[in-house]
């Protein structure tokens, strides 16, 4: 690996060479007395020599250097030789008798240039193996953060396009009502106002012909048939057809302010939180230990974080609850991006709503299905079942086929938080039962569907999810488990409940790796660890639990839905 320039010490050459006269091997060693450097012949002469073979040979890199030459100042024939230990400033011999020094202790002061510059080795080295190359990770992980802040950043910038095309939408979808509106308050007015006109013309009309008999009536040869018409009801002018003016309707102005539109729109908030400092290891294990990148020391740190400052409450607490538009039962719940969440209720309807309750979508498929039929990628995409089908939404809501599933009818579905694997729970003429693995692309590329000793592991796959080790965790309630296999499709254990017989739906898993999973027998939600060992009873009776059937988590809180309400209450179970 090439030195950087601030590696390079300033006293570098090409090769040392030895310091006797007339040889030019490379040197190797280095006599502290005679300040020499010298090849590996020079040295075995030198302690050969009766006048020198007492003298301290000894590596190059481990020699005393050379004192530098330098005069006394207040003796100027004489060179600065010893160290004054009382006054701590470098002097000559002849300072010694001197008033100043009188009596003080001294110390030759190549000693103690010998040991400072072994001290400064020491420290370069420290700085060359440790500091050095432990800033240069800080800088990569420096700028792991600032590509991964840009990223945020730029998905925070589309969240707030796509809130404000969807307010966009409703402005339009407001605006078109209301003018809707003024056109039939227009039409009805102009209806009236016609047929006010149209009496008028009569009646002018009526006017004419009344004038035209009057007329006929002043004729001298018609005395007799004046004095008959004089005597009929006929010729009695009749009064002028009552009209209304029409009182025309008024716009009244919104009433909304900056904060307002802010408010609908949403903000970008920066948490309060004070930032950790970045870890670096201690220096004495760096030699010893392999350098993890930047990226991933981030992430062991972010697991490491979760499994320390998360645990078990000693009870749990409901935060929120709201009603789901749209809908009259809460089958299924998965939670999307920028807290939004996707609803469905068995009767062919999925919603999408936010964390208030209010409607931002609504698909209808073909199945009316009580089962886990839809989950949402790490993309943001929603992806559904209908019939062989499965379908995906993109956040334009634009719906595209996405995996055709030939004889088998998808009932489960789940897109891992791991590598964005889809798996997908099977059935085929209902008898035979599977669950399929899917890359992020649509690809099969495993078939999860007998034991080691070839009995069929399911029998009805209504709910799947997977757990933070990898485990594949499948509600059938037509076994009456939880069946649970790992990675690799190798069966690990089914949990059956406790005493009662055991109905599980809903299952979700949290980032500590309990399974939770709503039992209809018992109108519980069991907290389970990742080994299938029974901990807690998390929701009851107690919490309104009456027809549990969906559940799902986030980092830190549980959202559950039942049946018969559109209620969904969203409770914390992690401190």
């Amino acid at each position: 690996m090439a030195l950087s320039e601030s590696q390079i010490p300033p006293d570098a050459q090409h090769y040392l060479v030895c310091g006797t006269e007339d040889c030019e091997r490379n040197c190797q060693f280095y006599c502290n007395d005679c300040h020499q450097p010298m090849c590996e012949q020079c040295r075995d002469e030198h302690q050969k020599n009766k006048k020198t073979k007492n003298h301290e040979v000894v590596l190059y890199k481990l020699r005393k250097r050379p004192l530098p030459v330098e005069k006394c100042k207040i003796h100027p024939t004489r060179h600065i030789e010893l160290l004054c230990e009382e006054c701590q400033i470098p002097i000559c011999s002849k300072c010694t008798g001197t008033k100043e020094h009188r009596g003080h202790a001294f110390t030759d002061l190549e000693l103690v240039f010998a040991e400072k510059c072994s001290h400064c080795q020491i420290e370069i080295t420290k700085i060359r193996s440790y500091f050095e190359p432990t800033s240069q990770d800080l800088k990569k992980e420096i700028a792991g953060d600032v590509t991964e802040i840009k990223k945020i950043m730029e998905g925070i910038r589309t969240s707030i396009k796509t809130e404000a095309e969807a307010v966009k939408k409703l402005v339009d979808t407001v605006t078109s009502d209301n003018i809707e509106q003024a056109d039939k308050i227009e039409q009805s007015f102009l209806q009236t106002l016609n047929r006010q006109n149209q009496e008028i013309d009569y009646y002018i009309n009526y006017l004419n012909d009344l004038i035209k008999t009057y007329y006929g009536y002043l004729s001298p040869s018609n005395i007799e048939q004046l004095t008959f018409a004089l005597k009929s009801e006929n010729l009695i002018i009749r009064p002028i057809p009552e009209t209304s003016k029409t009182v025309p309707p008024v716009f009244t102005a919104g009433q909304y302010r900056k904060e307002d539109v802010a408010k609908l729109l949403g903000r970008i908030t920066v948490p309060n939180t004070k930032p950790e400092n970045r870890k670096i290891k201690p220096m004495e294990t760096v030699s010893t230990q392999m350098k993890p990148t930047g990226k991933q020391r981030k992430q062991d740190r972010e697991k490491s974080d979760v499994k320390q400052t998360l645990s078990l409450s000693s009870s749990v607490t409901k935060v929120r609850e709201f009603t789901i538009p749209g809908v009259e039962r809460v089958f299924h719940i998965s939670l999307g991006q920028s807290g939004r969440l996707w609803v469905s209720d068995g009767r062919a309807y999925i919603v999408q709503t936010d964390l208030q309750g209010n409607q931002l979508q609504k698909i209808q498929t073909s199945v009316k299905s009580s089962e886990g039929y839809h989950t949402v990628t790490q993309d943001g995409d929603l992806i559904y079942t209908d019939n062989k089908v499965i379908n995906r939404i993109t956040p334009d809501n634009t719906i595209t086929e996405f995996i055709k599933t030939g004889d088998w009818e998808p009932f489960s579905i789940h897109s891992s938080h791991i590598n964005g694997d889809i798996l997908v729970g099977m059935v085929k003429d209902g008898e035979h039962s599977k669950v399929t693995r899917y890359n992020k692309t649509g690809t099969e590329i495993q078939n999860i569907q007998r034991n080691n000793k070839g009995r069929a592991l399911y029998s009805y796959p209504r709910y799947i999810t997977e757990n933070i080790n990898g485990d594949v965790c499948v509600s059938d309630w037509v076994e009456h488990a939880v069946v649970v296999v790992d990675k690799s499709g190798q069966h690990r254990f089914s949990y059956t409940g406790q005493r009662s017989r055991f109905t599980p739906y809903g299952i979700c898993t949290d980032v500590l790796g309990h399974i939770l999973v709503c039992d209809d027998k018992s109108k519980t939600v069991h907290l389970l660890d990742q080994d299938g060992q029974f901990l807690s009873l998390l929701l009851t009776p107690k919490q309104g639990v009456k027809y549990p059937r969906s559940v799902c988590v986030d980092d830190n809180n549980l959202w559950f839905g039942q049946r018969f309400t559109n209620t969904v209450k969203v409770f914390k179970y992690l401190q």
